[in-house]
């Protein structure tokens, strides 16, 4: 069985709220190479977790997909290697 992909987030754009819609997920701060450590954080019944590295406020989004956020480019997708 495969591990279970966690998605990632990063703030670029400096905004006050990012919008997600997942629950649980690594937080980076800013996109590679800039990033701080990546800190799983995990709502819980919550719909709001602030990141204790770079003080994100994330807003769980229902009408999300787990893939989207607000801002759009919010959701990290890492450069696949063949």
């Amino acid at each position: 069985m495969a591990d279970p992909v966690v998605p990632k987030f990063h703030n670029d754009a400096g905004v006050d709220i990012v919008e997600i819609g997942v629950k649980e997920f690594e937080c980076m701060g800013a996109a590679p190479p800039h990033d701080h450590p990546h800190v799983y954080l995990d709502m819980g019944d919550e719909t709001e977790i602030i990141c204790p590295y770079c003080s994100t406020v994330y807003r769980y989004n229902p009408a999300l997909k787990p893939e989207d956020s607000k801002p759009a480019d919010a959701f990290y997708r890492a450069a696949h290697t063949p």
